[in-house]
C-alpha cells in the first residue's frame, strides 16, 4: 500500500517543522511538501498532487476558508483544517474541508508532539478515504429547504449520530425540520468547547431551537440536544414520564466519548418504538450495535447511502448488522423521517 502524500500548510515555522518531523515518523504519511501561505500551495499542489492537506485557518495573503472556497470547486482534495478554538472552523466545514482538529494551546513540546501523533496523524489518515465529491454535493445541499407534514404526537424521540463529513450533514437534515419534530438527540464526534460553537450554529440557522445538552434537560418537541464533547457521555432517560439527557463521565466507548452507541442503547432502552433513530456519515463502526438495538425494540431507522456519504462507515456498519431499516441518500433523509413519524 503507497503511504499518504500529504501537504502542510502553516505559517508558523516552528509548529510546521513540529508537523513534518511527527508526521513523518508514521510509514503511512509521506510530507511531498510544506507551504507558508495559500499562494505557495496551489503551485504545490499541482506539482506534487497530494493525497491530504492539512491547512491551518489563519494564514498570510489569504485565510484559509477563502482558500478552501476556492480550490474545493476546481481541485476536490481531502483537507483537515488545523484551527484555534474559534468558530471559523465551521465555516470551513462549509466550505468542503473534510475534518478538524483543535490546535491545542499547550507550551510542552511533548504534549505538541502527542497531539499531533493521536489526534492529527489518526484525522489524515480517516480524510484519504473520504469522498470528496460527496462534500461539494453536501455543501449544495444545503442551499434548499424542503417542507414535510406535521407531525401530531409529541412523545416520540429522533435520534442522530455522525462522525466525519457530519457536522455538514447533521445541517442537511435537521434544516428540513420545523418545529413540529419530535425532540432530538445528536452525538456527533468533535472536540470540547466546539460542540457549544457548533449548537449556537445550527440554531441560528434552522428552524428548530438547537443547544449543547446539560445534564438535566428535557428533551422537547422542535428542539435538539448536542452531546457536549469531552469525557462524558450522553443518554436519554425518562423521569416522571418525561423524556431527559442524563451527562455523565464514563470510559471511551469504541474509542469515543460521547459516543452514538451509549445514546442509542438509551434510547432503544427508554424510547423504544416511539423512536426513530439516524446514522450519517463517519469512519469506525459506533453506533452500530446501538441502532440494532433500537430497531429491536421497535424504533424505525434510518443510514446515509453510500453515494451520499464522506466516509461510508458507521452507516455501513450498522446496515451489515441488520441494523437499517431504510437506506436514504442524505437529501432524502428528512422526508423519510417525517414519514414515519407519522406513522406512529
Amino acid at each position: 500500500m503507497q503511504p499518504i502524500k500529504v501537504l502542510i500548510v502553516e505559517d508558523s515555522i516552528v509548529f510546521r517543522e513540529l508537523l513534518v518531523q511527527n508526521l513523518g515518523r508514521d510509514p503511512a504519511i509521506r510530507i511531498v511538501a510544506t507551504a507558508k501561505d495559500p499562494f505557495e500551495a496551489r503551485d504545490l499542489i499541482l506539482a506534487h498532487k497530494p493525497d491530504v492537506m492539512t491547512l491551518d485557518v489563519e494564514l498570510p495573503r489569504m485565510n484559509g476558508i477563502e482558500f478552501l472556497r476556492k480550490l474545493i470547486p476546481q481541485y476536490p482534495l481531502p483537507v483537515v483544517v488545523i484551527s484555534a478554538l474559534s468558530d471559523k472552523v465551521f465555516d470551513a466545514m462549509n466550505a468542503g474541508a473534510v475534518d478538524f482538529v483543535a490546535k491545542p494551546s499547550v507550551s510542552s513540546r511533548a504534549q505538541l508532539e502527542e497531539f499531533i501523533r493521536n489526534e492529527l496523524l489518526v484525522k489524515i489518515k480517516i480524510a484519504s478515504t473520504a469522498r470528496i465529491s460527496n462534500i461539494k454535493k453536501t455543501v449544495m445541499m444545503q442551499q434548499e429547504q424542503n417542507h414535510h407534514p406535521t407531525v401530531q404526537k409529541n412523545n416520540l424521540i429522533v435520534a442522530i449520530g455522525a462522525s466525519t463529513g457530519g457536522t455538514e450533514a447533521i445541517f442537511s437534515v435537521v434544516k428540513d425540520f420545523g418545529t413540529d419534530i419530535p425532540g432530538i438527540v445528536c452525538v456527533q464526534h468533535m472536540p470540547p468547547k466546539f460542540t457549544e460553537m457548533y449548537a449556537k450554529r445550527l440554531n441560528d440557522q434552522c428552524r428548530i431551537t438547537v443547544k449543547e445538552a446539560e445534564h438535566g434537560d428535557r428533551v422537547l418537541p422542535g428542539h435538539m440536544l448536542i452531546a457536549p464533547g469531552g469525557d462524558r457521555h450522553m443518554r436519554l432517560i425518562k423521569v416522571n414520564g418525561a423524556y431527559q439527557v442524563e451527562i455523565k463521565e464514563g470510559p471511551r466507548v469504541n474509542g469515543h466519548c460521547p459516543s452514538v452507541e451509549v445514546l442509542f442503547e438509551s434510547v432503544a432502552k427508554f424510547a423504544g418504538r416511539d423512536a426513530v433513530g439516524i446514522i450519517l456519515t463517519g469512519m469506525g463502526g459506533d453506533g452500530g450495535k446501538g441502532l440494532l438495538s433500537m430497531r429491536k425494540a421497535g424504533a424505525r431507522t434510518i443510514g446515509q447511502d453510500e453515494s451520499t456519504c464522506v466516509v461510508y462507515g458507521m452507516p455501513k456498519v450498522a446496515y451489515d448488522l441488520g441494523a437499517v431499516e431504510y437506506q436514504e441518500k442524505l437529501g432524502d433523509i428528512a422526508g423519510r423521517t417525517y414519514a414515519l413519524l407519522n406513522k406512529m
